[in-house]
């Protein structure tokens, strides 16, 4: 299967700039899996679609400021620094994206915030990314949130007023480079309307890292090699979904990061375990799921990864006219963009 099979025309006005005021005001696609037939509502009509028994899976990872501009201490050149991850064996050290890498060897280094923060290249690893050790006094998280931007992807050129508006209502623990952007839509309001309909809610945890996001280079789709994310599932949460599976119920999972965890932590059985562990799952057309019955989520960029993912779940054909149909009826696209939901 080749990667220009996962080509959509965007106009780039289609691309949302900012997110709404009111979260779960955006529009929501619902998408037939097996019939490839659309319907349009507003997002908040979601639970219309939700049946008592179900269980809807959310993933409360929480976007730092990973972005961090800084200068060569002995050249004074400007460096952008986006923080990936932070080594579990090394607690000063992450696992970094930095521009321009080439003026980036091991040894250099780097000040932030007048000297505030500093950091020494150490390694250089696969892609290109580097390990940074950061050297400061205080707390870390609240140098960086005194230093840093949030990452937002590069096709969003306006500035973001409220820092929150990048985080879902249900974020909880510090970790992503990127959002779980389908959770963006929910209110808590929205949430505990859910609930009071008898649909279970499950958190489980993974750090969006920029793998996902990657472009897809290869003409090959099966010769894509994806970075790898951490990912948890705490017991209560394992319970809630294999006991929703057992009685019936159907797994919505809120997200393709979401989605991901599950699959990754699936049993032969048709369980999901407890647990952490890094993943580099690639779902494209072809996999069986084990898991997810159904997806909330946004649309994604032409040629990605992500569109091989809802592709793998609803079919390429059934996709591809959906995204045709938003495009006519425009519809907001990408991160703060609109949903939709593939059942």
């Amino acid at each position: 299967m080749k990667t220009s099979d996962f080509y959509y025309d965007l106009p780039k006005e289609l691309i949302a700039q900012d997110p709404l005021t009111d979260r779960a005001a955006s529009r929501l696609m619902v998408l037939d899996k097996k019939t490839g037939e659309v319907e349009h509502h507003i997002f908040r009509d979601v639970i219309n679609y939700l049946n008592p028994g179900d269980c809807l899976v959310i993933n409360n990872t929480k976007v730092i400021p990973a972005r961090l501009i800084g200068t060569k201490v002995d050249t004074g050149a400007s460096i952008e620094v986006l923080l990936l991850r932070r080594l579990k064996d090394r607690e000063s050290t992450w696992e970094t994206l930095v521009r321009p890498g080439k003026k980036c060897k091991v040894g250099t280094k780097i000040s932030f915030g007048e000297g505030l923060l500093t950091g020494e290249v150490v390694d250089v690893v696969e892609d290109g990314n580097r390990y940074i050790r950061f050297s400061y006094d205080g707390i870390f998280e609240e140098i960086l949130d005194k230093l840093g931007q949030m990452p937002l992807p590069p096709y969003i050129t306006h500035t973001l007023q409220d820092r929150s508006y990048y985080n879902t209502v249900y974020a909880k623990f510090d970790g992503s480079a990127a959002a779980p952007t389908a959770g963006l839509h929910f209110t808590k309001e929205l949430l505990k309307e859910i609930q009071d309909k008898g649909v279970g809610i499950a958190q489980l945890t993974l750090h969006v890292g920029l793998g996902t996001f990657r472009p897809v280079k290869v003409d090959n789709i099966e010769e894509h090699h994806m970075h790898v994310e951490h990912c948890m599932i705490n017991e209560a949460t394992a319970k809630l979904i294999n006991d929703t599976k057992k009685n019936g119920g159907r797994i919505i999972a809120v997200g393709t990061t979401s989605c991901r965890t599950l699959e990754s932590m699936a049993q032969d059985d048709g369980t999901v375990r407890s647990g952490e562990m890094d993943t580099g799952i690639f779902i494209y057309p072809g996999y069986k799921f084990k898991i997810m019955d159904a997806l909330i989520t946004n649309f994604h960029l032409p040629e990605s990864t992500l569109i091989m993912l809802v592709s793998a779940l609803a079919g390429r054909e059934n996709i591809l006219n959906a995204y045709k149909i938003a495009v006519q009826e425009r519809y907001r696209f990408f991160s703060f963009g609109d949903a939709m939901l593939i059942q």
